[in-house]
């Protein structure tokens, strides 16, 4: 079985970090907050793609590349910092392990953080461990092209194929049930976001739980 893992809301909770360092590194660039921004699901390359836009300026790869170079640091720093209340979201870390148990599983990461983003993450809370390979938010800014990249770099890692009925992603957003379905797997669902079980539900989960403490159960 493959399990693919979104990070923010599902796995943990930065206390505002990562929104903090993107409003940082926005001020830094631009001289100004920029406009208002939805993170809930979104890839960080699609976010930092209409940072530009909303400023007038072409997001070419070297624009780009100096951005998250810049968030890359502020991110860091505030997470070193300790200044940002952030936790690992209950269930989480008991899940991995079980998960990372059983003979026949494999575990990734299927997020819109970047890579270097998404490293610091896990690093920070102690998960990195459970995630050799992943697809992440600079592999392409729409969200529902990540699940292919996900299936493909797990095979390699797991040297074998996954059919649609080995895969689980595991998310806590609407665009998490919509980068399943694009992909042709299930989803479970995790209300430790923004979002309740009967809003996950009215978007197709295939199974909405309210913490990952009870995963177990149906994965």
């Amino acid at each position: 079985m493959l399990y693919l893992f979104d990070i923010d809301g599902t796995l943990v909770d930065t206390g505002g970090a990562g929104m903090d360092a993107l409003r940082q590194t926005t001020r830094e660039i631009f001289g100004d907050d920029g406009p208002p921004l939805d993170l809930a699901g979104s890839t960080d390359l699609g976010i930092v793609r209409g940072v530009h836009q909303h400023f007038g300026v072409d997001p070419t790869a070297e624009r780009l590349a100096h951005y998250f170079g810049i968030y890359q640091q502020r991110l860091d720093d505030n997470l070193a910092a300790g200044t940002f209340p952030g936790r690992v979201l209950p269930g989480a870390a008991d899940l991995l392990a079980t998960l990372e148990s059983r003979n026949g599983s494999t575990i990734g990461l299927l997020t819109g953080n970047i890579s270097g983003g998404a490293a610091s993450k896990m690093r920070h809370f102690g998960l990195a461990a459970h995630f050799p390979f992943g697809a992440f938010g600079s592999d392409h800014h729409d969200r529902n092209r990540l699940g292919p990249i996900a299936l493909e770099r797990a095979s390699t890692h797991a040297g074998t194929s996954f059919t649609a009925e080995d895969v689980w992603v595991i998310g806590d957003t609407p665009k998490d049930i919509a980068c399943a379905r694009a992909a042709g797997v299930r989803c479970l669902a995790v209300a430790t976001g923004s979002f309740t079980v009967s809003q996950l539900r009215d978007h197709g989960a295939d199974e909405v739980i309210e913490t990952l403490e009870s995963a177990i159960e149906i994965l």
